[in-house]
């Protein structure tokens, strides 16, 4: 969530630029607009679309991890559901991706107080040796720790624990850096001879869910430390080209289980820990992006782009990751072509595939769809969960500022201020599409209790409040709308 956008246009020399633009022009869409705006979020408010959606898919098909079979049931589900809410041109765009299975895991404390320790693996975990692992702790308060300890093999043998609260927050802004242990810290402790890696779960709750979530494979630019790049080079000198993964189990504890670990170290005592397992990689597989349409009238070939993920992790039902976002963007592209005064721009529902595994179906539909990024004029996702919507930010050309700003008049009634007026990001999926230059919208959700349930068995369909779910499709209905009626140029000049 909230990931940076390196590359993007937007991002640089646009601030000034576009305050100016909104100091001194404003904009107002006609008082027809307006009043069909705020009568399509009224609907959107009464309206259990969405929750019908989102309860069919969690419930007809349940957890659908990247290339697994069960996504292959959720793309087929997908399409029978935009057909039945009459999307035109319906279709499921394949790829092919490296297929990665969860098996056994048993992990417990040995010495000096013998108990089970509830975990789970992460995804690209390595299975353990025949036998399993039986050794000591070497604990690391955080992962800047771990990176300043010494290389070669001063870990051998060892099993890594790298602790790291995360702090919960509005805006989800203390994910990234409590994640950076999860991304590398295989490779770290890897490169310093560990057997295996151990984590605090990345989250904000105090239940026994200990929380899933991919590994990083490294490419030129990742932040590592010497010792792990110089072990890089060494094991794997063609990573550029076959993306390094983990031989050794990498592991995330729940918060109550790494509390108990947290409380051993600061007594002093040595710990042990024995692990058994079992998953890792399987033959490559196939995953597809689902994609259906309201075409436009007159602006046709101009395309709004809204998406979400139809992939979750396998151990919850998916559904604020990122069911709640199918729901809402569908539900409100549906509520659009109902409500009459088509929109001008076709607008497109695309449901992302194997998101969670590493982006795969977002950099799999900007390759297949280069020819046409081009008319993709501007595009968003909706994927920080259920909860409502609080700040609108956007990031598009000096002239269609004013557009935004108005856009951002019209949904305050719905309790939402304007945000950034240069966002780098429209969310995860659209990452690939920003950075060839097409414009973003961010519909901002209130995130203080998302990493409580993300990527957890906890992720189920009876932590989602209805009436938030129908203030999204609201705010969503209705700023898709106005941007499909603005006589607008969305990108800006130079790209």
């Amino acid at each position: 969530m909230n990931c940076g956008l390196p590359g993007l246009a937007l991002a640089f020399g646009l601030a000034t630029a576009a305050h100016a633009v909104q100091d001194t022009a404003r904009f107002d869409f006609t008082d027809q607009q307006e009043a069909h705006a705020e009568a399509l979020a009224e609907t959107a408010l009464d309206s259990d679309l969405a929750w019908d959606i989102l309860e069919s898919l969690t419930t007809e098909v349940g957890p659908r991890l990247g290339g697994s079979p069960q996504e292959a049931v959720a793309r087929e589900w997908a399409v029978r559901m935009l057909e039945a809410n009459g999307f035109s041109n319906v279709r499921i765009e394949p790829f092919d991706m490296p297929y990665w299975e969860r098996g056994p895991l048993h992990v417990e404390l040995t010495a000096p107080f013998p108990q089970r320790l509830y975990a789970t693996d992460l995804g690209g975990s390595a299975s353990g040796p025949e036998g399993g692992i039986d050794a000591g702790i070497a604990f690391f308060d955080s992962f800047d720790d771990l990176q300043q300890s010494p290389g070669g093999n001063s870990l051998d043998g060892m099993v890594v624990y790298i602790d790291d609260r995360m702090v919960a927050a509005q805006t989800g802004a203390g994910y990234g850096p409590a994640n950076d242990k999860r991304r590398f810290g295989w490779l770290e402790a890897q490169a310093r001879g560990a057997t295996a890696l151990l984590i605090r779960s990345v989250g904000t709750d105090s239940h026994r869910m200990p929380h899933t979530g991919t590994i990083s494979t490294p490419n030129a630019t990742s932040e590592l430390s010497q010792a792990a790049r110089d072990y890089l080079d060494a094991e794997y000198p063609d990573y550029l080209e076959n993306p390094a993964r983990s031989r050794i189990p990498a592991i995330a504890l729940s918060g109550p289980d790494a509390d108990q670990v947290e409380r051993i170290h600061e007594m002093g005592e040595a710990m042990r820990v024995r692990i058994e397992a079992n998953s890792g990689w399987q033959e490559t597989a196939q995953s597809g992006n689902v994609v259906g349409e309201i075409p436009g009238t007159d602006l046709a070939d101009e395309i709004i782009l809204i998406g979400a993920h139809l992939d979750s992790w396998d151990e919850g039902t998916g559904a604020v990751d990122d069911g709640a976002g199918v729901a809402i963007v569908t539900a409100a592209a549906r509520l659009i072509a109902d409500a009459g005064d088509a929109p001008r721009r076709t607008i497109r529902v695309v449901l992302f595939g194997a998101e969670e595994v590493g982006l795969l179906g977002a950099f799999a539909y900007a390759r297949e769809n280069a020819g046409e990024i081009g008319n993709i004029v501007l595009a968003s996702e909706s994927d920080f969960g259920a909860g409502p919507v609080w700040r609108f930010s956007s990031g598009v050309s000096d002239e269609a500022t004013p557009v935004f700003d108005a856009i951002g008049r019209n949904i305050t009634e719905l309790g939402i201020i304007r945000g950034d007026r240069n966002a780098r990001g429209g969310g995860p999926d659209i990452i690939p599409l920003a950075m060839a230059g097409v414009p973003v919208f961010r519909l901002e959700q209130v995130g203080t209790d998302y990493f409580d349930l993300h990527h957890t068995p906890d992720d189920t369909l009876d932590k989602v409040d209805p009436d938030a779910l129908a203030q999204n499709v609201a705010a969503w209905a209705a700023t898709v709308y106005l941007a499909a009626q603005a006589d607008t140029d969305f990108r800006t000049q130079d790209e």
